[in-house]
């Protein structure tokens, strides 16, 4: 699969956390929480560079990307693989500037990135293939989250 859905759009909508996925020139993983990732079209995804020197100075030389958001109640996400561009000072930032500045999102916004999504895959817990219901894996899991 590798289009966005408006299923998609709407999960990436709900989820307020997902993980994006880099490499440094030398190789080294990196791996940094985002709370802007946006379904922008059909094949893109977005999120600002609100607090990212390493995610932005690793997709300045190595622009391919793992996007990762799961709903932790349900144990069920997307994984996202693609190629990212930086983008800022133009009609898209802008546009897209004014998509989060809608939303409520306050914070200072250097750049956008954009990536062009060439795979996407469902993330499913192994706990659904012993039986267990996506209402009880809920349950379970609010009640984790309810007691800390």
């Amino acid at each position: 699969m590798s289009e966005i859905t408006d299923e998609i759009k709407n999960f990436l909508d709900l989820q307020k956390l997902g993980y994006v996925a880099t490499a440094s020139s030398d190789g080294l993983p990196n791996i940094s929480p985002k709370g802007t990732i946006i379904g922008w079209s059909k094949n893109q995804l977005a999120f600002a560079d609100i607090r990212s020197p390493d995610t932005m100075k690793n997709l300045k030389t190595n622009p391919n990307v793992e996007i990762n958001v799961i709903d932790p109640l349900l144990r069920k996400g997307f994984l996202f693989k693609g190629r990212a561009k930086i983008i800022q000072d133009s009609p898209l930032y802008d546009e897209i500037l004014r998509h989060y500045r809608d939303s409520g999102i306050k914070s200072p916004i250097g750049s956008i990135v954009l990536v062009d999504v060439t795979d996407i895959s469902e993330v499913i817990s192994p706990l659904y293939d012993m039986g267990i219901s996506e209402e009880e894996i809920k349950l379970k899991w609010k009640k984790h989250f309810d007691s800390l």
